[in-house]
């Protein structure tokens, strides 16, 4: 098989699908490589490398999609991209279709198969989204102490505190991969979290392993409301598997929180859990609504982009290795779990919450 790897265009987006070590197993397994020309080196890998792990260096975007099988990227493509999809092709990448009709219509339009990251499923969980959660989560409170200081348009307060000076309040919605990530950071350095989920279970749990000044409370809009005139930094970390995210903090509900407050939505690329997010870029992060600055980055582990490529390529490659060798039916008899990555094939949408979001048909896959 031709497994193709363009570089990725979105606006400051420097991670790469494979890097030379994968490219040199997939060419010793008997498959064909292609490399856009310095597709990696936003993520510290060379042409150099690729070439001497075997791979093949072409000069532009379209050759990379004229000549691959199988396209493996990182982002879901942009519109410059939609005309480059061809019918039987497999893309295989974070998709996000839930809150992105025109890429839902020009991927069905194509009759490629796309296979979205963030829905394949083993065991319960998305081992595909979790490398990218952590990363999300642990820049939330990052960012969000950076703009909590004057420099950042906040209010000035320090995450921590200091001797004598009460630490800054945090509030995560959500208590999976991204959400303690978020509040485990926090914690450490020094803030006051509260960490707002629905699963009593899950509770129980971060209750017993997350440090001392970090809290649980049942997620519901009346405590939701109850903190926020409180809180100094909000974290939304709500994931539906495939679908668009809940709004749980509307418009009005800012108006209570303090002016100079942030917050960052990590759920902005399912269509965000807050109800005046939109997505930004690394390039232009943050805008302010009601006095509460908002950082809205659609691909926020990009900046950290070497770390994000490799925890990345960990999960994918086994994935990638089993859909170059078998093709997307074998891969799929193979790994079960893969059976729901499957969100567009041969003109039908097959994930059945991202047809609800979209008010389109659903066809249940056909393997």
């Amino acid at each position: 098989m031709i497994i193709g790897v363009p570089k990725e265009i979105k606006p400051q987006e420097y991670r790469v699908a494979l890097i030379p070590s994968g490219a040199q197993q997939l060419v010793a397994d008997g498959h064909t490589v292609i490399i856009e020309k310095t597709a990696g080196e936003g993520s510290g890998y060379s042409d150099e490398a690729y070439i001497a792990a075997g791979a093949t260096m072409v000069d532009t975007h379209a050759e990379v999609f004229a000549k691959a099988d199988l396209v493996v990227k990182v982002k879901e493509p942009i519109e410059p991209e939609y005309p480059l999809l061809k019918k039987g092709q497999i893309l295989f990448t974070y998709l996000h279709l839930a809150a992105d009709k025109p890429l839902t219509d020009a991927l069905l339009a194509s009759g490629c198969t796309g296979i979205a990251y963030e829905t394949v499923v083993r065991n319960g969980k998305l081992p595909l989204l979790e490398p990218m959660s952590e990363i999300a989560g642990r820049m939330a409170s990052m960012v969000g102490a950076v703009n909590l200081s004057k420099n950042g348009s906040g209010m000035g307060k320090l995450l921590g505190g200091i001797p004598g000076v009460l630490p800054a309040k945090v509030m995560v919605i959500g208590g999976g991969t991204a959400g303690v990530n978020a509040a485990h950071l926090a914690a450490g350095m020094g803030a006051d979290v509260t960490i707002l989920e629905v699963d009593i279970e899950r509770m129980r749990y971060l209750d017993m392993v997350m440090p001392k000044n970090v809290k649980t409370l049942f997620s519901n809009p009346a405590n939701i409301e109850t903190l926020l005139p409180e809180t100094d930094l909000l974290i939304g970390a709500v994931l539906v598997p495939g679908a668009k995210a809940p709004k749980l903090v509307t418009r009005d509900m800012l108006k209570i929180m303090k002016p100079g407050s942030v917050l960052v939505d990590i759920a902005i690329d399912q269509g965000g859990c807050i109800e005046t997010s939109h997505a930004t870029t690394h390039e232009n992060p943050t805008y302010e609504v009601e006095g509460v600055t908002h950082y809205c980055v659609a691909n926020m582990p990009g900046a950290y982009a070497r770390t994000a490529t490799q925890g990345l390529t960990n999960v994918t490659f086994g994935y990638l290795r089993k859909l170059a060798k078998f093709g997307v039916k074998g891969a799929l008899e193979a790994d079960p779990s893969l059976v729901p990555g499957v969100n567009v094939m041969d003109g039908k949408l097959t994930f059945k919450a991202v047809a609800e979001a979209l008010d389109l048909p659903y066809t249940p896959l056909a393997l």
